[in-house]
């Protein structure tokens, strides 16, 4: 099993940066991909970004240009770096990663972007 702890979201205004960090601990060794999502208030849970071991990346559209995400595999860790925020980015944010048929989930992260 995996466990994955997200952290770095707050209060930020329209055309700001926030930078979140998920580490993972556990059963590190099985992870390949790991994963972003976001949930808004009353909305379902989308996929924002993922990257694959070797560094290949994938984004949703409505962050193609924005967003960025990385990972190092030494410290087991994934980053979202998000610059150029909007009001629709708010949401909370989560990583999110499957070993062994088994889904993994952080806490999730807040970040809230005022216009």
């Amino acid at each position: 099993q995996v466990q994955l702890v997200e952290s770095g979201g707050g209060l930020v205004q329209a055309g700001g940066s926030l930078r979140l960090s998920c580490a993972a601990s556990g059963n590190i060794f099985s992870i390949n991909t790991m994963y972003w999502y976001r949930q808004a208030p009353g909305k379902q849970r989308e996929l924002v970004a993922f990257i694959n071991r070797g560094g290949s990346t994938n984004y949703a559209d409505f962050v193609k240009g924005r967003f960025t995400i990385s990972r190092d595999n030494a410290k087991n860790t994934v980053y979202l770096q998000m610059n150029s925020l909007k009001p629709e980015d708010t949401a909370v944010y989560y990583c999110y990663v499957r070993v062994l048929s088994q889904d993994s989930w952080g806490q999730g992260t807040q970040v809230t972007v005022s216009s």
